[in-house]
């Protein structure tokens, strides 16, 4: 979709109902495929308020926005909570990894990273040796 149909789609999206959390959580998403994303916040703040049928997405949206924004803070305490109502859920983790990062809690970051890869079998069968090494990362022999 180009932008111009983007803001298309902002723009009809803004004269509806914006009581209706789906309705909010499209004017959320339109904007940050915008670039507008200081301006999707409030939206996704009212879409967790109102409570949207796809949390995950909210969660996910919302957190990476903040992250975006450089409220890193604000950005790990949304991926947390995310992470209550998706224990284990990837993309949230992948995230809340990155927020880490610009806390410059890089180590806490590379642990996080490394489990995740060791848990979904993405480490070509090494997954105990990795997961060791995600908890020892400064070992050597």
């Amino acid at each position: 979709m180009t932008d111009d149909e983007l803001r298309e789609k902002l723009a009809d999206l803004l004269t509806r109902d914006q009581s209706d959390p789906e309705v909010l959580l499209q004017i959320a998403y339109t904007n940050d495929s915008l670039g507008n994303e200081h301006e999707a916040l409030p939206y996704y703040e009212k879409v967790l308020a109102a409570g949207a049928s796809d949390r995950l997405g909210t969660w996910t949206g919302y957190g990476s926005t903040l992250r975006g924004c450089g409220r890193y803070e604000d950005a790990l305490a949304a991926f947390d909570e995310g992470l209550k109502e998706f224990p284990g859920d990837a993309g949230l983790r992948t995230f809340r990894a990155m927020a880490l990062h610009n806390l410059g809690r890089h180590r806490e970051a590379v642990q996080d990273l490394l489990m995740l890869l060791a848990e979904t079998g993405q480490v070509g069968g090494y997954e105990r040796a990795v997961k060791f090494y995600a908890d020892n990362l400064d070992l050597t022999f």
